[in-house]
C-alpha cells in the first residue's frame, strides 16, 4: 500500500475520532442537542437516538474498511487465496439484513414522532397558553401580543412552564422562525398562517432566529426570547402598555420597510386583527379606505 495514501486513511480516521469526542464535550454548548424545553427535550432524544442507530452501521463499515486494508495489504503474502469463491449467505443477510432493519426502525420512529411533536398540536397543560403573533418582516422580527395590545421587534418575553401558541407569517420573502433551545423551527409565508406550540422549562434567555436565507439583512434577523418568572412578565407587560409609540397600519407600513439589525423595539397595539390583515392582504386585497374599519376578526388559514 502506497504510504501516503495509508497515511491519508489513518489521519482521516483520527480527525474523525477528534471531531466525535469535541462534539461529546461541548455537547451543552450546542442548543439542539441540550434543550430547555419539552419541546426541544423531546425532538433531540429522537435525535439522538437515530444517530445512534446509525452508528449501529457507520462504525462497523470504518472498522472493516481498515480491516481490509490491513489484512489484504499488497505486501503481504496471503495463504487463504481463493479466487472461485463469489457469495456468502450469511455476508448477505448481515449487510442486507441489519440496514433493512435500521431503516424499518428509523421509520417508525419518524412516523410516531412527526404526529407527537406536530407543531399544530397545543400543549397539555393546566396553564393557559400565552398567545403570541409571529411576523417576519424584512429583516426583522415582528411579535404581536393581542390579548395584551402590545407589539415588539427583535424580542418577545414569557413566562417559564406556560405554553405559548404561536401564529406565524410573513409580510416579505418566505422565511423560518427557529429557537434551537426551545424547539422548532416552521416555515413563514405571505397570505398563510402557520402554527408552532412550545414550552420554556425555566427562567433563561435564548436566541431566536431566522434559518432561512433571506437577502442581505439575513445575518442581522435575529432575536431575544425571554422566559421570566410570572410575576416578571406581568410587570413587563405592564411597563410595555404605557409604550408612547403606538403601532397602528400607518407605523405598521413604516416598520414593514426593508432593514436590518434592527434594535429590540416595544409598541402598543393601536389596531385589532393588524395580523389578519397581514394575513388576508395577499389573499384579498382590498382598497386603502377599507383599512379603517379593520377592527373585526378575519377568517384563519
Amino acid at each position: 500500500m502506497n504510504k501516503l495514501v495509508k497515511f491519508a486513511f489513518f489521519l482521516l480516521i483520527l480527525l474523525s475520532a477528534v471531531f466525535i469526542g469535541l462534539v461529546v464535550l461541548n455537547i451543552e454548548n450546542i442548543a439542539v442537542l441540550s434543550p430547555e424545553g419539552m419541546i426541544g427535550q423531546k425532538q433531540s432524544n429522537l435525535l439522538v437516538l437515530s444517530i445512534y442507530l446509525m452508528l449501529i452501521i457507520v462504525i462497523p463499515v470504518f472498522i472493516l474498511a481498515w480491516f481490509v486494508v490491513w489484512k489484504y495489504e499488497v505486501s503481504k503474502k496471503h495463504t487463504d487465496y481463493d479466487p472461485e469463491w463469489n457469495h456468502s449467505t450469511i455476508a448477505e443477510i448481515i449487510w442486507w439484513g441489519v440496514p433493512c432493519i435500521i431503516v424499518i426502525i428509523l421509520g417508525v420512529m419518524t412516523w410516531k414522532g412527526s404526529h407527537a411533536l406536530d407543531p399544530f398540536k397545543p400543549i397539555v397543560s393546566d396553564t393557559k397558553p400565552l398567545r403570541i403573533q409571529v411576523v417576519a418582516l424584512q429583516w426583522k422580527w415582528l411579535f404581536i401580543y393581542p390579548e395584551q395590545n402590545i407589539a415588539t421587534v427583535n424580542f418577545i418575553q414569557f413566562p417559564e412552564k406556560t405554553p405559548i401558541a404561536f401564529e406565524i407569517t410573513s409580510d416579505a420573502p418566505m422565511n423560518s422562525f427557529w429557537i434551537p433551545d426551545l424547539g422548532g423551527q416552521i416555515y413563514a409565508m405571505s397570505g398563510m398562517k402557520s402554527q408552532l406550540h412550545l414550552i420554556a422549562d425555566g427562567i433563561g434567555s435564548y436566541r431566536g432566529l431566522s434559518a432561512n436565507i433571506s437577502g442581505d439583512g439575513f445575518s442581522g434577523m435575529t432575536f431575544v426570547a425571554q422566559s421570566s418568572s410570572l410575576e416578571d412578565f406581568e410587570e413587563w407587560v405592564a411597563s410595555a402598555q404605557n409604550s408612547p409609540d403606538p403601532l397602528n397600519f400607518q407605523s405598521y407600513r413604516e416598520l414593514a420597510k426593508p432593514s436590518s439589525y434592527n434594535v429590540p423595539a416595544i409598541y402598543q397595539l393601536g389596531e385589532e386583527g393588524l395580523f389578519d390583515w397581514i394575513v388576508m392582504k395577499y389573499v384579498m386585497p382590498m382598497p386603502a379606505h377599507k383599512e379603517k374599519g379593520m377592527n373585526h376578526v378575519f377568517p384563519t388559514y
